[in-house]
């Protein structure tokens, strides 16, 4: 992947969270086979577990550093993605006809959603704020790194926070893509 000058932390956080909101819609409307929506919510696994690892790895760390109330507001983040990623975990094993998958999906799209108007109203504003352009340009490039090494299903259990999760993750990251791989799992 060529990463130019220009692609901020701010860019790169947001247009993920319209990627996978968009994927939410589909999953929305309830229509397409159940392989389909399976397959359309293996997707969404995928990149929330790929971009919460990011976040954790440096948007998080970041926070701490920059604002005044950045460890506050880290930990909230923390939590709700701790909380996420339990749901994740508890979709990957349901079938998409039990209607248990549809009362986690829609679980899990209030909770992202909540997730997303949080980070877009208050800590990328701040961070913003706080960082110079070429601060966001670094962590940008940083986060796309880690996207793509991080797993690609959900570990609820491992670390959230550096160094721990910045050394195991990239270890998970490449189990989970031979698993992927395997299983004939997109990703």
């Amino acid at each position: 992947m060529t990463i130019t000058r220009g692609e901020s932390l701010v860019g790169i956080i947001v247009a993920d969270h319209r990627a996978v909101d968009e994927v939410f819609g589909e999953l929305e409307n309830g229509t397409g086979s159940a392989g389909h929506r399976r397959a359309l919510m293996d997707h969404v696994i995928t990149e929330l577990v790929r971009h919460s690892v990011a976040e954790e790895q440096y948007l998080y760390p970041a926070a701490r550093e920059k604002l005044a109330d950045g460890g506050r507001i880290a930990d909230h983040e923390l939590k709700e993605h701790a909380e996420s990623e339990k749901l994740l975990k508890q979709l990957e094993g349901v079938d998409p006809s039990d209607p248990e998958f549809d009362r986690l999906g829609r679980k899990l799209i209030s909770d992202i959603r909540h997730h997303i108007e949080d980070e877009e109203n208050d800590l990328l504003p701040q961070l913003s704020k706080a960082c110079t352009i070429e601060e966001l340009d670094d962590l940008g490039k940083k986060v796309l790194m880690a996207k793509e090494a991080a797993p690609t299903r959900p570990h609820p259990s491992a670390p959230d926070r550096p160094p721990a999760n910045m050394i195991l993750d990239t270890g998970i990251g490449m189990i989970d893509r031979l698993r992927d791989v395997l299983s004939g799992r997109e990703q």
